[in-house]
């Protein structure tokens, strides 16, 4: 699995005619999520992981919506983390790292965007049970299937049949209740009906 050095960050996340999001998608992202977690929760969000940070984009949008919400960024480029880590608190770490980053779960919200697609399905499996035991309110998943247009870097980016995912996500006791938004086990019990896509 490839880790994105400082040239791979500025094609895919400054340079705009490689970006996969812009700063303002990635702004309504961020408040889509937030919302969908404290109306499910039924309160303010607390804590936030975020597996696969990046850089940590996430973090300042979260600060301004939620300044003493707990934001954990867990990447595994060593450039991210070098240059972005102290700032934007993050750890360097994989999801297969979970289990030994000491992290003080369950978090409110558990992001996961840009990865799930690149990883070979052993480790996008064990990766699922990790994040399944960790998130107390909502996870956050981009996950994308056989039948979705993708934009951005393809390279090692697997296409596979939404049964897949479906079968995968319900296993570990994952509900949809939005796009790529999924509710814990322990939120599972409060969707209505029609909260469930």
């Amino acid at each position: 699995m490839k880790t994105y050095g400082r040239a791979d960050y500025h094609k895919w996340y400054r340079d705009p005619r490689h970006r996969v999001h812009s700063p303002a998608e990635r702004a309504r992202t961020v408040r889509y999520t937030v919302a969908l977690a404290e109306f499910l929760l039924g309160r303010p969000l607390r804590s936030v992981l975020d597996v696969g940070s990046g850089q940590g984009e996430w973090q300042p949008l979260l600060r301004a919506l939620r300044p003493r919400a707990r934001y954990v960024g867990v990447e595994p480029s060593a450039y991210a983390v070098r240059r972005f880590g102290r700032a934007r608190h993050l750890i360097q770490g994989g999801l297969e790292d979970l289990p030994e980053l000491g992290l003080r779960g369950p978090f409110d919200l558990v992001v996961c965007a840009g990865v799930l697609n690149y990883l070979p399905a052993p480790v996008l499996e064990r990766g699922i049970a990790q994040i399944a035991a960790l998130v107390g309110g909502v996870a956050f998943l981009e996950i994308f299937t056989r039948g979705d247009e993708v934009e951005g870097n393809l390279r090692g980016f697997d296409r596979r049949p939404a049964a897949y995912y479906r079968r995968l996500l319900r296993r570990h006791g994952l509900v949809r209740c939005g796009p790529h938004a999924y509710a814990s086990r322990a939120l599972r019990g409060e969707l209505a009906v029609f909260e469930r896509c």
